[in-house]
């Protein structure tokens, strides 16, 4: 299996919303670390897995929908805790829209949330 991981990085605020949540239900921020893992068991005619190009811009496009906001007032984290674990997921929806070729099969979204730390969500796309 073939992969092409590319990663970002951006600093964006959120606070839990679950019961007890201690400091964490404060609003505070992290210096989020994206990266993206694309997987597929064949290359494209040009020997790529995917456009690495595409992918840059595609989560250029996270990097400015995050950067500087509070998660819990954006739409997608609406009736949700805004975990990095549900962050994980917003994240993976927006790229498997955005980059598509045939030959990836799978998308690995893992997102660190400081540097001991991290949540992450895959599928097949």
């Amino acid at each position: 299996m073939y992969s092409t991981t590319v990663l970002t990085s951006f600093i964006a605020q959120h606070y839990l919303t679950v019961p007890n949540p201690g400091p964490e239900g404060v609003p505070h921020s992290h210096h989020f670390e994206v990266e993206l893992t694309f997987r597929g068991p064949e290359l494209n005619e040009y020997d790529y897995l995917v456009d690495i190009d595409v992918v840059r811009e595609a989560l250029e496009s996270v990097r400015e929908r995050y950067q500087d906001e509070l998660l819990n007032d954006l739409p997608e984290f609406e009736g949700y805790n805004p975990s990095v674990e549900r962050f994980a997921r917003v994240v993976f929806e927006r790229m498997s829209q955005a980059v598509t070729s045939e030959t990836v099969a799978e998308l690995s979204v893992q997102i660190w949330e400081d540097e001991t730390a991290a949540a992450g969500y895959d599928a097949a796309v």
